[in-house]
C-alpha cells in the first residue's frame, strides 16, 4: 500500500504534516490524544485516528509503504518496535530512536530480522548550512580537525514535564543532535579518551563533559560541555582552507586561512525558513528511497558504546 502512517500528532509530527502535505503524500496520522489530534486536525484534511497505534493495528489495516514514528521520547522504541513485526518495511523515528544501548540494539536485531529499512531521524544532517558545508569541504580536500560543544541549558530541561527516565539520558535523548551531525561529517571514533565530572539532580551521571579522539578517517577532534554553565551547541570544521563554523547550527560561518574574519555564508535556506529546517529534505529523502545521508539503525548501534563514554552511563 503506497501511503505513509505518521505515529504522534503532537507539535513535532504537525511538522511533518506540514511537510507531507507541501510532497503531496498520501499520508493518514495514527495519534493517541485528542487534544493533540484536534490540533494536528487544523493543519490536514487527512485521515486522523485516535487511540493509538496498538489500538489502530489492532484493526489491521493494510500495511504502508513508509511510517514516521514522532511520539513522546520514552515511546520511540516501543512504537517503532511494533511496527517492524507489524511489517513495514521502511520506517523514519524521531531521535534518538530509544533511551539506552539496549532499545537501540534491540531494534537493530529486529530490523536485521525484519528486513526493515530503519533510520533515525537526525534533521540537522539535512540543514542547508551543512549541505553548503559539505561543498566546501569537498572543494577544500577534506577536514583535517574539529572541535564541538554540546552545552545544555539545565535550568531549562530541569523544569519541563519529561519522565525521570528522559531527563537522566539527556545526553542521548538531546544532545547526540550535535554529536550525531559532527560524526556524520568526520567519521566513526576509532579512538577516544573522555572525561567527565558532577552531576545533577536530573542528571546524575555527570554535567561536565570533554574529551578528544581521533575517526576512522584519520581525523583528529576534541570536545567539550558544561551544563553548569552558560554555552550553547556549536561544532567547528577545519580544512586546510578555512575553518566552517556552525553556531548556531542552522547558519554557517567561515574564517578563511590567512584571516581572523567570521563571514557569514549566504544560504539557499528558503526551505528552512518555510519548514522546520532540515525537516523537508529528510522526509523528501526518506519517501524517495535515498538513505545515503540518513542515520541508520546500524549506525546508530554502533556509537551507542562511545555515546556511553562521553555522557559516562552505566552499562
Amino acid at each position: 500500500m503506497n501511503t505513509t502512517w505518521l505515529v504522534g500528532a503532537g507539535l513535532m509530527a504537525r511538522e511533518y504534516v506540514k511537510v507531507l502535505e507541501e510532497l503531496s503524500s498520501d499520508f493518514i496520522v495514527v495519534g493517541r490524544g485528542k487534544k493533540s489530534a484536534e490540533e494536528c486536525k487544523k493543519i490536514t484534511q487527512k485521515t486522523i485516528y485516535l487511540g493509538g497505534l496498538y489500538t489502530f493495528l489492532a484493526t489491521e489495516p493494510a500495511i504502508p509503504s513508509h511510517a514516521i514514528v514522532s511520539v513522546n521520547v520514552e515511546d520511540l522504541y516501543s512504537c517503532t518496535a511494533a511496527l517492524i513485526k507489524y511489517g513495514v518495511k521502511n520506517i523514519l523515528v524521531e531521535k534518538p530512536g530509544g533511551l539506552d544501548q539496549y532499545e537501540i540494539s534491540h531494534l537493530k536485531e529486529l530490523a536485521d530480522k525484519y528486513e526493515t529499512s530503519l533510520l533515525i531521524a537526525y534533521n540537522r544532517r539535512f540543514f542547508s548550512s551543512v549541505y553548503k558545508a559539505r561543498e566546501i569541504i569537498e572543494e577544500d580536500g577534506g577536514i583535517r580537525s574539529c572541535f564541538f560543544e554540546f552545552t545544555e541549558r539545565s535550568n531549562v530541561i530541569e523544569g519541563l514535564d519529561k519522565p525521570d527516565i528522559v531527563k537522566q539520558n539527556w545526553f542521548i535523548a538531546n544532545s547526540t543532535h550535535v554529536v550525531d551531525l559532527t560524526f556524520h561529517l568526520i567519521g566513526k571514533p576509532s579512538e577516544i579518551t573522555t572525561y567527565s565530572q558532577g552531576s545533577l539532580v536530573w542528571h546524575h551521571s555527570a554535567d561536565k563533559f570533554c574529551g578528544s579522539g581521533i575517526t576512522n578517517n584519520s581525523i583528529m577532534f576534541s570536545y567539550f560541555a558544561d551544563w553548569g554553565a552558560p554555552g550553547r551547541w556549536s561544532i567547528e570544521v577545519l580544512t586546510a582552507k578555512n575553518r566552517l563554523i556552525f553556531k548556531p547550527m542552522e547558519k554557517l560561518k567561515v574564517m578563511r586561512a590567512g584571516t581572523f574574519n567570521e563571514e557569514e555564508i549566504v544560504l539557499d535556506e528558503q526551505l528552512d525558513i518555510d519548514f522546520k529546517p532540515g525537516l523537508f529534505k529528510q522526509t523528501e529523502t526518506f519517501l524517495n528511497g535515498d538513505f545515503s545521508l540518513h542515520c541508520s539503525i546500524d549506525e546508530q548501534a554502533s556509537l551507542m558504546d562511545v555515546y556511553r563514554k562521553i555522557a559516562n552511563y552505566s552499562d
